[in-house]
């Protein structure tokens, strides 16, 4: 039996199980399974791998996509300015880190992306960022990081998101878990007023399908797109992975 899992914490809402034990039994593959390994501490890492020794492959999300990678062999294959992990591969005990979540982020953005969108403000610098600013760069779109204070590369901070930024900047890439379920009723906090029509929002949020962030873009004429799509790209992407 072949084993692949998930860490983070908590888990009990993630995608990727859900979304593997349906792939394993529509695809017929009936010697694999997915477990969730929600660990409080990314100390307990270690136990995980030494009392499932079958595991195969391991995907990561939050709040771990950056602690993980203390214990990997191998990061060789996370582009440079990343430090951030999404998959392992496991291979005769040694552990192999990538990151497939520009891959699936850059996929599920590039077909929105219009002439007027040449800035970005990206909201939250966590585990996920790194991957965002990677995609950007690479696109040659301008970009501002905003969080509550600055810091951890961060450009700018909520207060500063004036009528002249928000207009300008008109890609607008939430990363924080701001509006997940169940907390729906929360938001950045920027000033959606000064969205148009011009504007893409894009929430790395895929529960709920439309968060209040999506839903205010909306209202205001914007482009919405949230994050279900790069999920299943970076999954199928892990898979690929796993299975080479």
């Amino acid at each position: 039996m072949r084993l692949f899992g998930l860490i983070g914490f908590p888990l009990s809402h993630s995608f990727s199980k859900k979304y593997f034990d349906k792939k394993f039994e529509i695809e017929g593959l009936t010697n694999c399974r997915f477990e969730n390994f929600p660990i409080p501490d990314i100390e307990e890492f270690p136990d995980v791998l030494n009392k499932n020794p079958e595991l195969k492959g391991i995907a990561v999300t939050i709040p771990y996509k950056k602690a993980v990678l203390k214990y990997v062999h191998d990061a060789s294959s996370i582009p440079a300015g990343i430090e951030a992990c999404n998959c392992i591969k496991i291979t005769d005990h040694k552990i192999a880190a990538y990151n497939t979540d520009y891959i699936g982020f850059e996929k599920s953005l590039t077909p929105l992306l219009k002439v007027q969108h040449k800035k970005a403000l990206v909201l939250g610098n966590g585990g996920a960022t790194a991957s965002v600013i990677y995609v950007l760069r690479k696109l040659g779109i301008e970009f501002n990081v905003v969080s509550r204070k600055i810091h951890n590369g961060s450009t700018l901070t909520y207060k500063d998101l004036d009528e002249r930024i928000i207009k300008e900047s008109t890609l607008i890439i939430n990363t924080t878990p701001l509006g997940t379920y169940p907390d729906i009723k929360m938001c950045p906090e920027i000033n959606y007023q000064f969205i148009s029509t011009q504007h893409l929002l894009y929430d790395l949020i895929y529960n709920p399908s439309k968060t209040l962030f999506l839903q205010k873009g909306e209202d205001r004429g914007a482009v919405i797109k949230n994050g279900e799509e790069m999920l299943i790209l970076q999954a199928e992407e892990n898979w690929r992975i796993w299975n080479i």
